[in-house]
């Protein structure tokens, strides 16, 4: 997988880490280990929108979040969550897609072997994957967490849900509907999109799902679970 490659924020970063030499910064990394409440939010953005890398062949993982600007809040809120795994806040960088300037906000932990498993387990030759026992990993904490980086509705005239799932295959795509269905009940179907597929939950079966992750639903993404 190819790793990231910090800009001016990445700098200062850097600047930062020079007041702690090498084994100070493996010390620490080292030291910290994900608590069940991490390893859940883990399952759930890894399946949305989070990130690991890896510069050493795979013996130790960073996690890296970003996301729009416009979800800061949702952001920081990672963060804090992950804040025992990092050196530096969240930051901001500015990114130009087909000539038009965006802004991220992002943040990552430090390499590290806590995270490992998952790295193993959710990618394969650099892409993401999901792996055949999701279902075991995933708990109503990581659903929300997944729903609140990748979910949304249809439509303002629609109930039902969707879930951006392009990125992954047939198989990636038939093992999350599984898991869905045997762990939480909740039926889907797919929907065709010019990159890719979405998990589409009908309307009948919103209602059951938002019940399982409206405890665990930020206050900035209520939003997305709200009943019209």
């Amino acid at each position: 997988m190819a790793t990231y490659r910090f800009r001016s924020a990445g700098r200062r970063i850097c600047r930062k880490l020079n007041f702690m030499n090498s084994n100070e910064i493996k010390s620490f990394a080292e030291s910290v280990k994900l608590s069940e409440e991490q390893r859940e939010i883990l399952v759930g953005t890894l399946l949305g929108d989070g990130h690991l890398e890896t510069q050493n062949k795979g013996r130790t993982f960073r996690l890296k979040v970003e996301h729009s600007i416009s979800q800061k809040d949702y952001t920081d809120w990672l963060y804090e969550k992950f804040k025992n795994f990092t050196l530096t806040k969240p930051q901001v960088k500015e990114q130009k897609i087909n000539g038009k300037l965006y802004q991220k906000y992002w943040f990552s932990t430090v390499s590290n072997g806590a995270v490992r498993f998952y790295g193993q387990q959710f990618y394969q030759n650099g892409k993401k994957v999901v792996p055949k026992f999701i279902a075991k990993l995933v708990t109503p904490l990581s659903l929300a967490v997944w729903f609140m980086d990748d979910g949304s509705l249809k439509s303002k005239f629609h109930r039902a849900r969707v879930i951006n799932t392009q990125c992954f295959s047939e198989i990636d795509l038939k093992r999350l509907r599984d898991m869905l269905l045997k762990k939480f009940n909740i039926n889907t179907t797919l929907r065709n999109q010019n990159e890719g597929k979405q998990i589409y939950i009908p309307s009948t079966e919103v209602e059951k799902f938002i019940s399982i992750v409206k405890p665990y639903i930020h206050q900035s993404m209520v939003y997305k679970i709200k009943v019209t």
